[in-house]
């Protein structure tokens, strides 16, 4: 291949890289913006004194987070929510999209589940039946009724992605493997999941997304504060603090906080799992992965 050295392609390589750093910027200055609020004093949040560095550099936002064992306890709590859901999902996403991904000639029954599926992502019973139903399984103060409820809440989406990715593949391997023998089984592990690693790892990245961020289920299915997730735990932290039930020195560490510095710690803190399982996950996210595979 010739690569063009033209003034006109040297001007536009430019322009390009030009163009390429004001996108990376766009996405990198909040966060950095962020980042220097949860380091800065209350007075210098307050009055929108902080650019781009930290304005009275201190640590109390991160300190009032990390100074008991509940800040820990919550962690925890949160990553075995992350496990057990992205789990879950990788389960029940293949097994529920490779049958809705056939026709009404392979699988008769594909529509009629098809709109029971699309249904559930329509309406719902709403949050007190939920309630009610979570009460009734005795799963108040469990980490399963997070991980169920979530993984409700995002099944059908993932379904509906998986399940376009299975019907986009060739269906001359299909055929290739009935005519070798292969039953639904085996072509689902054997041919299907190999070949859907970008679409699963895309799948996963969005329930442990929504498994770490959610903090609403938190609230409503426990009931003590040690059973808290993480951002349960950050949001009461930020929201629900009770001046009568603090000591001397928790309230003087409060008097140097404000709602913001805390809320951008809180920010930081929950973006930073994310960021680092991110670059794992980036490298399935790809096209093209059964390009060649079939010759017409």
């Amino acid at each position: 291949m010739v690569k063009e050295t033209t003034l006109g392609s040297k001007l536009f390589d430019a322009l390009l890289v030009v163009v390429l750093v004001a996108a990376a910027a766009t996405c990198i200055l909040p966060l950095w913006y962020t980042l220097a609020v949860s380091f800065s004093t209350k007075a210098a949040a307050a009055g929108g004194q902080i650019s781009l560095w930290p304005v009275g550099f201190n640590l109390n936002s991160y300190k009032q987070l990390l100074q008991d064992n509940q800040f820990f306890v919550s962690f925890w709590t949160s990553v075995k929510r992350v496990v057990l859901g992205a789990g879950l999902n990788l389960l029940v996403v293949p097994l529920m999209a490779y049958p809705l991904s056939k026709t009404i000639k392979d699988f008769r029954l594909r529509n009629v589940l098809m709109w029971v599926v699309l249904f559930t992502m329509l309406f719902n019973g709403g949050l007190i039946p939920l309630y009610l139903t979570i009460r009734k399984l005795g799963l108040f103060n469990s980490v399963w009724s997070l991980v169920l409820v979530g993984g409700a809440q995002t099944l059908v989406f993932n379904v509906i992605l998986a399940m376009n990715f299975f019907r986009n593949l060739p269906r001359e391997l299909n055929e290739a493997a009935l005519v070798d023998g292969a039953g639904p089984w085996y072509i689902l592990l054997k041919v299907y999941v190999p070949l859907s690693a970008p679409v699963l790892a895309t799948v996963s990245l969005f329930s442990i997304v929504y498994h770490w961020n959610e903090f609403l289920y938190g609230l409503v299915f426990m009931t003590r504060e040690q059973f808290y997730p993480l951002q349960t735990y950050i949001q009461q932290v930020v929201v629900m603090l009770d001046p009568s039930t603090m000591s001397t020195d928790e309230l003087e560490r409060m008097s140097q906080l404000s709602n913001r510095t805390l809320s951008a710690a809180k920010i930081f803190i929950a973006m930073v799992p994310v960021l680092l399982v991110y670059p794992f996950l980036q490298r399935f996210f790809i096209h093209g992965i059964t390009l060649g595979s079939v010759k017409e």
